[in-house]
């Protein structure tokens, strides 16, 4: 059985595409340097070390855009475009995770 086909990507410039890329590589990161969801200090101390790297090309991403006369972001179709690319999950990582009920 082949899980469910995701709904397909919104219309993108290459420069949104690259920003949306750049930005779920920086999440991703994040969730792993998480202290309150994080396991090892090594895992962590690995993703801080590249998240130097990935928040730089996130940083040329915009500044490509801006350069280019794309000011304005189009956040409707942008988070249309993370969903599809399971950012709410993935930004998950990010938050706190619940309070234990006692």
């Amino acid at each position: 059985m082949l899980p469910p086909e995701l709904p397909p990507l919104p219309a993108l410039t290459r420069a949104e595409a690259e920003l949306v890329d750049r930005y779920l590589e920086v999440v991703d990161l994040l969730g792993r340097i998480n202290p309150a969801r994080a396991d090892h200090t090594y895992g962590g101390l690995r993703a801080a070390q590249a998240l130097v790297k990935k928040a730089t090309a996130l940083r040329d991403a915009l500044a490509l855009m801006h350069a280019r006369g794309e000011s304005e972001l189009h956040g409707e179709t942008l988070a249309r475009a993370l969903r599809v690319l399971d950012g709410e999950r993935r930004a998950h990582r990010v938050t706190l995770p619940p309070a234990p009920t006692s």
